[in-house]
């Protein structure tokens, strides 16, 4: 792995934490306050299962380091997972404490304090096996997925090689995700503890271009297909290819890796999910005028979570509902305005254009936030069978079609949460052991 990079110190100053960590005194106070559930509701509710009970307890005896272990049993990721996940509707969600009106158990930034102990530390993943197996694995993408199942091998005592053709690893945790939730640089320590079983990484690698799917084959006897999903769509309208059109991802990657610092002027993003609030609330943090959502529906409608926008209203963003792009405007090569129509909702649900209703929102950029594409290409050559643009995989394994090809992540459930992806590769990882297993018995 490349060696961690110095976080720009503008980036830094302009997105610090959304949640600061807990002090250790208050860490203490709020982990007393866990009831130590017997059915636990919280656990169920986590997609990796975490056991919240114990590792909360731990905290309040002062084992913080038991604590952690106990986490990473389950989450391999569980330091980006305690500031990305949302939790709100999640573990915090279902904590008993809202049965008495009570605040729920700040059980993610405690899964924090936990995890920056054993960071600040140098603690590091335990091997399940000190027996090293000559079976090798594959995992294609170095995203979260990827890495849980990599890592759940590795430990097993398994070859596990992970190809991803950007430079570093993490997928959306690295590139995609608002630096206020995910520091880049913390994304990479916590991988790092995954490279440190000597998982080995080959960056700038795609594979099926690079390296032929066959030859993938022959080499590995088993692989995972981590890849996540492909390009974002692009906004199909007249002026939707000029250069200042730049979708979500790769805005916020570029100033996640400090290729862009500032922005001036108005800001446009169109998309109403969880990515195009990221996008809005770091273009308005990186100094623009104003920024817009524009969004063809209206605030019941949004798949973005509620906090999300709460938060975004707070950053100062506008949004205008029942709004529909239909056209950008350039003067002197430059962008001037993005032309819209006003929509409503038809009877059927649906939205519908109002006749006549044609007005302009000045704009100096504009960030398209409307989706991503599956690798269909890229899937195609593996030979597995998909549904609706998803790999199909057995739910309990996470086996496709291919016998030869486990899948997880955003391929698999077309872009849930980070935690989703760490336990579908987590499961997969289990599996693929299990089916090595039965070969050498």
């Amino acid at each position: 792995m490349h060696d961690l990079p110095q976080q720009n110190a503008k980036i830094a100053e302009l997105f610090q934490d959304l949640h600061p960590p807990f002090e250790p005194q208050a860490a203490v106070i709020e982990s007393n306050r866990c009831l130590n559930c017997f059915d636990a509701p919280c656990t169920t509710a986590c997609p990796t299962h975490i056991d919240v009970p114990r590792f909360i307890k731990k905290i309040a005896s002062g084992n913080l380091r038991g604590s952690a272990l106990g986490i990473l049993e389950a989450n391999v990721l569980a330091a980006s997972c305690s500031r990305v996940c949302p939790v709100q509707v999640l573990c915090e969600g279902a904590c008993v404490m809202h049965r008495y009106n009570k605040q729920p158990i700040a059980i993610g930034r405690l899964q924090r304090f936990a995890m920056d102990s054993f960071h600040a530390n140098g603690g590091a993943l335990p091997k399940q096996s000190h027996e090293e197996h000559s079976q090798k694995i594959a995992c294609l993408g170095a995203g979260p997925a990827s890495l849980a199942a990599a890592a759940e091998l590795k430990q097993r005592g398994y070859q596990v090689t992970v190809f991803d053709k950007r430079p570093q690893p993490g997928g959306l945790n690295t590139y995609g995700v608002a630096e206020y939730k995910l520091p880049l640089p913390d994304s990479l320590r916590e991988i790092k503890l995954i490279e440190d079983l000597s998982v080995q990484f080959r960056f700038g690698v795609e594979v099926g271009r690079d390296i032929p799917i066959e030859d993938l084959e022959k080499q590995f006897d088993f692989i995972f297909l981590g890849v996540g999903l492909g390009a974002m769509h692009k906004l199909d309208i007249p002026g939707g290819d000029h250069p200042a059109v730049i979708d979500a991802l790769e805005f916020i990657a570029n100033y996640k890796t400090a290729r862009a610092t500032s922005i001036q002027g108005k800001v446009v993003v169109i998309g109403a999910g969880n990515t195009a609030i990221d996008a809005a609330n770091a273009a308005a943090r990186l100094g623009a005028n104003t920024v817009s959502i524009l969004y063809r529906r209206t605030l019941t409608h949004i798949s973005a979570f509620d906090f999300e926008y709460e938060h975004s209203v707070q950053e100062g963003v506008t949004f205008h509902w029942l709004t529909q792009p239909v056209a950008i405007h350039t003067s002197n090569g430059k962008l001037s305005s993005v032309e819209c129509m006003r929509m409503e909702i038809a009877a059927d649900g649906s939205p519908r254009p109002v006749a006549n209703s044609n007005f302009q929102i000045g704009c100096d950029l504009i960030i398209p936030a409307i989706g991503q594409s599956p690798l269909l290409n890229f899937l195609a050559q593996c030979n597995v069978r998909l549904e609706k643009g998803r790999v199909a995989v057995d739910r309990a394994t996470g086996q496709t079609t291919n016998p030869k090809y486990f899948a997880g992540g955003d391929c698999v459930n077309g872009g849930r949460e980070v935690v989703d992806a760490v336990a579908e590769g987590k499961r997969a990882g289990i599996a693929i052991a299990k089916a090595l297993e039965a070969t050498h018995v």
